[in-house]
């Protein structure tokens, strides 16, 4: 399984870019997604941006893996969430977060 991280832009060196995310910079692909600038969120697989996203989805992201990483650690599992899991969403909710 591939879990996608996010990581925003730090420099761009053309079809790559220099991007920090959870306490790490790497040296990601962007032909995927086009041209990005610094600042821009990219959601990164295996290092090479699959998406670009705003810092809003970044964030809800992040909470998602941190509640993966926690339970990896044996952390309580009923903590509560800022976001709504795909798990608990209508069938509109669905379409429109994915552009259905």
């Amino acid at each position: 399984m591939c879990i996608g991280i996010p990581m925003q832009v730090v420099e761009v060196d053309g079809r790559f870019a220099l991007c920090e995310g959870r306490g790490e910079r790497r040296r990601v692909g962007t032909a995927l997604v086009g041209q990005v600038t610094p600042g821009d969120w990219l959601l990164v697989f295996l290092d090479d941006a699959r998406d670009r996203i705003d810092a809003a989805r970044a964030a809800e992201v992040n909470e998602a893996l941190d509640l993966v990483l926690g339970a990896m650690q044996g952390a309580d599992a009923s903590v509560a969430v800022d976001f709504a899991l795909p798990s608990r969403m209508s069938a509109e909710q669905l379409k429109a977060l994915t552009g259905a």
